[in-house]
């Protein structure tokens, strides 16, 4: 039930290592400061939905958030585990970005926001591990503001979806543990792990429209 699991921290840990020198990140990008609110739509697969987010919630993730928004983080990330009744996580598949973008620890925070059905927040593992992967709440989990995991406790809500909430809720998710079980796969070779798992829903873009 935990939402970043062991296997995936060590799947992540593996293909890290993999990279090359190309540019896809400056530092100063990572000390931008986001706006105090604003809303992102998630044009995907399953259709498009709007998120609000403010700073007061989650201040250091929503700075990180909007940081890979304004950089392009999140284009073609995949919804690789989606539980009915509980999540829909989703993440990059592009490892030179991953390793780029996990150098900037994001510090852990309190949790200000519920785990509330709609509302968007960073998945981790352990201490300042927030930044690559993030989750929906498909219902209300209010159990993960208190859940205590590798001595850090909650999981900071910092935005709640506005528009288009019936689209995140029919995020395919037939598929249950299966693709995450294979997702070293997607790491690796993007192209045979959604040919596997075609029906997944994809990321195409993330952008700000207000």
């Amino acid at each position: 039930m935990l939402i970043v699991m062991k296997k995936i921290s060590f799947v992540l840990t593996v293909f890290l290592l993999i990279g090359c020198n190309q540019k896809i990140l400056k530092s100063k990008w990572t000390r931008e400061i986001a706006p105090n609110n604003f809303t992102v739509r998630f044009e995907t697969s399953k259709g498009a939905f709007d998120v609000e987010v403010e700073r007061e919630w989650s201040p250091k993730a929503v700075d990180r958030f909007y940081q890979q928004v304004k950089y392009k983080f999140f284009e073609n990330a995949v919804f690789y585990r989606v539980i009915p009744n509980f999540v829909a996580q989703f993440g990059s598949s592009d490892t030179v970005k991953i390793k780029a973008w996990s150098k900037y620890k994001i510090p852990d925070e309190k949790v200000i926001l519920s785990n509330t059905k709609g509302t968007l927040s960073y998945a981790r593992s352990t201490k300042e591990t927030r930044g690559s992967e993030l989750y929906f709440n498909l219902a209300d989990n209010t159990r993960l503001d208190t859940l205590n995991y590798n001595e850090v406790t909650g999981f900071p809500s910092f935005g709640k979806v506005t528009n288009g909430l019936a689209v995140v809720s029919e995020i395919y998710s037939d598929y249950e543990a299966n693709s995450v079980r294979k997702l070293n796969l997607l790491y690796s070779d993007r192209k045979k792990y959604l040919e596997e798992f075609s029906k997944l829903d994809t990321i195409q873009k993330v952008y700000f429209i207000k």
